[in-house]
């Protein structure tokens, strides 16, 4: 894989790539996108596209792994205040508090029905950030603000959004004319489109209204659109077409050879992630397959039955004393997997604060 990349970046730019990689060990070595930056000016494009990343959702839209997935069911809105930059004594003040609202027995001790609480009160947050953000997003492609959208007022905005004259563009659609785009946004719409149809709720009018537009942005708030999300990941992962997966389908990589030992490293973690969350948590009944009934259950977000799994997943990684509870002295000790920040001194009076 890595070879292959370094073929098509050239020996110009050999040795910017090898810093990179020797810098990033945290990368998804077969996610091409984590290689992209994005635009300062790409927010107008944002705004109007479905996103890559969905908060509080196991599985990336490409099939990846959500690695931030612990800490978003966690935090909830209050992720963005735990920066591995902060005062760590301001971090543990935050953590402390978190584990009170969590504790909601106040027995100082979490249990996995606490903690599946939690988790179902921190997705519901990432819902409604999204419906807020949707609102925006649904007046930016709805100018003349009738309500609804059309397939062609929505495709307008998207290119325009892509560096193409909007107006030009308005006038080619109108006419039925031949819009001389280039093969890569016209792949993008395609798919667009395929699932812009899938939000049309039935009786299909070849409108979306508000609520439909916020499922073709996030297919987590609709169970058909879920099912929608399922396919299209089954799609890309099967390779025999049987439309299910199995364990070598679900870790395999892109063809290529690794010459960077760390970046091997970096490999060998991604297929050992993805495995154990294959046979442990997607693979239901245990019988070496996934299907996509196996996969929906598993992505969606407000299914209580997962929320619990995760609960106990969670406590697990840091029940030192095997109590299958969490007390703060376990979550301060494992903040990097519940905050993303790693607190020094971490039971540092921790008894007086609490």
């Amino acid at each position: 894989m890595i070879s292959v990349l370094l073929h098509r970046l050239g020996s110009a730019h050999l040795l910017l790539f090898l810093i990179f990689v020797m810098l990033d060990v945290h990368a998804r070595p077969a996610n091409m996108s984590a290689l992209k930056e994005k635009s300062p000016d790409s927010k107008e494009e944002n705004e109007i596209l479905p996103p890559d990343h969905l908060n509080g959702v196991k599985m990336e839209m490409d099939g990846h792994l959500n690695k931030d997935f612990h800490q978003e069911v966690f935090l909830g809105k209050e992720m963005e205040e735990f920066d591995e930059d902060s005062e760590p004594r301001k971090n543990r003040h935050k953590l402390i508090e978190i584990f009170t609202k969590v504790d909601i027995n106040r027995d100082k001790s979490v249990s996995a029905k606490e903690m599946q609480r939690w988790i179902m009160e921190k997705t519901e947050e990432h819902f409604q950030q999204a419906v807020k953000e949707n609102k925006l997003s649904f007046r930016a492609v709805d100018p003349d603000g009738d309500g609804h959208v059309t397939w062609d007022e929505y495709r307008i905005k998207f290119l325009a959004s892509k560096g193409f004259n909007e107006k030009e563009i308005a006038e080619k659609v109108k006419n039925n004319e031949d819009l001389k785009i280039d093969e890569e946004t016209q792949e993008v719409l395609e798919n667009l489109k395929d699932r812009w149809f899938q939000a049309d709720n039935p009786p299909a009018d070849q409108l979306l209204n508000e609520e439909e537009f916020l499922s073709f942005l996030h297919p987590e708030h609709s169970r058909g659109m879920l099912k929608f999300m399922v396919k299209e990941i089954v799609r890309d992962l099967d390779q025999d077409g049987d439309k299910k997966l199995t364990l070598s389908e679900f870790i395999s990589l892109p063809v290529g050879t690794v010459e960077n030992q760390r970046a091997q490293d970096v490999d060998d973690d991604w297929v050992n992630e993805r495995k154990k969350e294959f046979q442990e948590v997607i693979d239901a009944n245990h019988d070496g397959i996934v299907t996509m009934e196996e996969l929906e259950e598993y992505m969606d977000p407000m299914n209580e039955y997962s929320a619990l799994n995760e609960a106990k997943q969670m406590i697990a990684v840091a029940d030192e004393n095997q109590n299958h509870n969490l007390e703060l002295e376990e979550i301060l000790k494992y903040s990097e997997y519940f905050t993303g920040s790693k607190l020094m001194d971490y039971a540092r009076n921790v008894h007086e604060e609490f």
